[in-house]
């Protein structure tokens, strides 16, 4: 798999496994990628924990993880998780 693919990759999973993402949230998806300039793999996380946390696509919250997960100082899988555990925590993100 490349990795400039893997974000396309993962939304097919999805879409396999049952989940099926409108197209306007896959746009939204990748303009959100996009405008955080975060990259696929942070992306895919933001995806991850909108879907666990909200049982279904919540462009807002999906917005709020991944602008938190995009900072620079974020530079691997963990550290990702962690971040949003720690703000889940705090009660610094909304769980709608």
């Amino acid at each position: 798999m490349k990795k400039n693919h893997a974000l396309a990759y993962f939304l097919e999973d999805l879409w396999t496994r049952g989940f099926k993402l409108s197209d306007e949230d896959v746009r939204f998806i990748y303009f959100g990628k996009n405008s955080a300039n975060a990259s696929e793999w942070k992306t895919i996380i933001a995806v991850k924990i909108t879907l666990k946390f909200q049982q279904a696509f919540d462009p807002s919250f999906f917005i709020s993880v991944l602008e938190h997960i995009a900072k620079p100082h974020i530079n691997s899988k963990r550290q990702a998780y962690r971040s949003i555990e720690e703000r889940v925590s705090s009660s610094k993100l909304p769980l709608n």
